[in-house]
C-alpha cells in the first residue's frame, strides 16, 4: 500500500490521512462510508491543499474517521487567502446573456463541449434542446463524468424524465476504467440556497432570475475555464454531501415519476 509523503507544511488535514497510512481513494472511501457521499481522491486532495473549502457534511464525517477537532482539521481552509472567483471578480465573466435564447444556446455548447465533467446543478430545467445536449454528450463520451445535482425535488415532468433517460444511458453502479460516471444527487436540507449552473472543464454557465417574472431565469453569464473550473468542484462537492437518486425506483418516486399516483 501507498503511502503519502507529508511535509511539514502539510496541512493537518493530510497529516491526519498519513498518519493512518490511508492513500487518497482510502479515505475517500472510508469518509463515504460514514457520510453516504460520493466523494473521491481528487476533491480529498483539492481539501487537503485547500484549493477547495469542505462541507459541513464531509467536515463531520472526516472529524469522525481521523478522531479530530474541526479547529484542528480545517484551519487551512479557514484561514485561507480569498479565491480565485473572489479575486478575480468580474474578469471571469466571458460574456453576459441578456436573451433567452443566447441563454440557452450557451447552455447547450457547455453541455456539447464538455470531455471530462459536466456539471448541471439545479431543479427547474425543462429546455428540450438543452436536456438533450446533456444526454447526448453522456451517450457519446463514455469517459464523461457527469454529475446532477437537484436542490429540492423536480419542479416539471421534463426533468423527471430526462433523469430517468440519463439511468437508461449509464449505471451509476458501473466502473469505467475504475471511475464512476454518472452521479445523481438531491440536497434536501431547507437551508441550502437553491442555485443554478452548469459546468465543464472548459467554460460554465449561471442563469440569473429574470426581470419579467418571480419564476423565470431567462439571461445569465458566460464564465471561463478560470471559472468554470471551480464550479466544477463546487458541483462535485455538493455532489458528495448529496442524497444519492441513481436508481430507476428512486426517479420513479420523484414528483411527475411514472409511479406517482393519479399519473
Amino acid at each position: 500500500m501507498s503511502v503519502a509523503v507529508v511535509g511539514s507544511t502539510d496541512s493537518a488535514l493530510k497529516r491526519a490521512r498519513a498518519a493512518r497510512n490511508m492513500t487518497l481513494e482510502e479515505a475517500a472511501d472510508a469518509l463515504n462510508a460514514i457520510t453516504g457521499g460520493a466523494s473521491d481522491a481528487s476533491l480529498m486532495s483539492a481539501w487537503e491543499s485547500g484549493r477547495r473549502r469542505t462541507g459541513k457534511r464531509n467536515r463531520a464525517g472526516l472529524c469522525q474517521l481521523y478522531r479530530e477537532r474541526p479547529e484542528v482539521l480545517f484551519a487551512h481552509q479557514d484561514g485561507a487567502a480569498t479565491s480565485v472567483l473572489e479575486s478575480s471578480g468580474t474578469a471571469v465573466v466571458v460574456k453576459v446573456l441578456t436573451r433567452w435564447t443566447d441563454l440557452v444556446e450557451a447552455m447547450v455548447d457547455v453541455a456539447a463541449g464538455a470531455r471530462e465533467h459536466l456539471v448541471v446543478i439545479g431543479s427547474r430545467s425543462r429546455e428540450k434542446a438543452y436536456l438533450a445536449a446533456i444526454e447526448t454528450a453522456v451517450a457519446q463520451h463514455p469517459d464523461l463524468v457527469h454529475y446532477r445535482v437537484l436542490y429540492g425535488e423536480p419542479r416539471h415532468r421534463a426533468l423527471t424524465d430526462h433523469l430517468l433517460r440519463l439511468l437508461e444511458l449509464r449505471d451509476p453502479s458501473a466502473r469505467r476504467n475504475g471511475v464512476k460516471t454518472l452521479h445523481i444527487g438531491m440536497v434536501e436540507q431547507a437551508e441550502a440556497l437553491e442555485r443554478f449552473f452548469v459546468a465543464s472543464e472548459t467554460a460554465a454557465v449561471v442563469p440569473l432570475p429574470s426581470f419579467h417574472g418571480a419564476e423565470g431565469f431567462d439571461c445569465g453569464v458566460l464564465l471561463s475555464r478560470e471559472a468554470a473550473v471551480g464550479l466544477v468542484h463546487h458541483g462535485r462537492e455538493a455532489c458528495a454531501s448529496a442524497r444519492p437518486v441513481e436508481t430507476i425506483e428512486a426517479v420513479r418516486g420523484l414528483p411527475y415519476g411514472t409511479t406517482r399516483r393519479g399519473e
